[in-house]
């Protein structure tokens, strides 16, 4: 797996363009990871939903959870599926909407800033082990890509949003990361 710096792509992604990005503000202040998880409906993973949501083409008529997201517009840099399916929607050079009102290591607005990566998961479920593995792929070609990357540059949306946002969760197995990354 690799990074082409001039394309903000990962290469064993299938890309989808989000139209939920915009500039940067300082396009080469890629300083940090947040990770998150995801599941549309709640608690209930596969299907289209997810990439809708993140496309803005989310029927808010098919589920009732659904009525609170219209118009909301966000995206993630990468979506990690149950299956370890790795998806990009936004380059990495460009700016995600994945944290909203954040703040992390004194600096507010965490989506100028870092990349956003989501796990097709929840705070209820323990996440598969290729989930693992895939982040743990994915994590070392943006350190080699990005070098001011590292492991104390990782963080969760619970930590940049706390009280706000409880993800990736209690059966997030940070230790296991790192031991995957070392």
């Amino acid at each position: 797996m690799n990074i082409d710096l001039a394309e903000g792509r990962c290469s064993d992604a299938v890309f989808i363009l989000s139209p939920n990005h915009d500039e940067r503000p300082e396009p080469d202040d890629i300083s940090g990871i947040v990770i998150h998880n995801i599941s549309l409906p709640p608690d209930e993973f596969g299907g289209h939903y997810i990439d809708d949501l993140f496309l803005n083409r989310l029927d808010t008529s098919q589920h009732p959870y659904f009525e609170q997201l219209e118009g909301l517009k966000v995206s993630s840099h990468l979506l990690i599926r149950r299956d370890g399916e790795l998806v990009q929607f936004v380059p990495f050079h460009k700016r995600a909407w994945h944290a909203g009102a954040s703040s992390w290591q004194g600096r507010e607005r965490c989506n100028d800033f870092t990349l956003g990566i989501e796990l097709e998961g929840c705070d209820h479920k323990p996440f598969e082990d290729v989930q693992y593995h895939q982040l743990a792929q994915v994590i070392k070609a943006l350190f080699e890509a990005y070098p001011q990357l590292n492991y104390e540059r990782i963080t969760g949306h619970e930590h940049i949003a706390p009280g706000r946002k409880t993800d990736p969760g209690p059966f997030f197995e940070w230790d296991y990361l790192r031991q995957l990354l070392d």
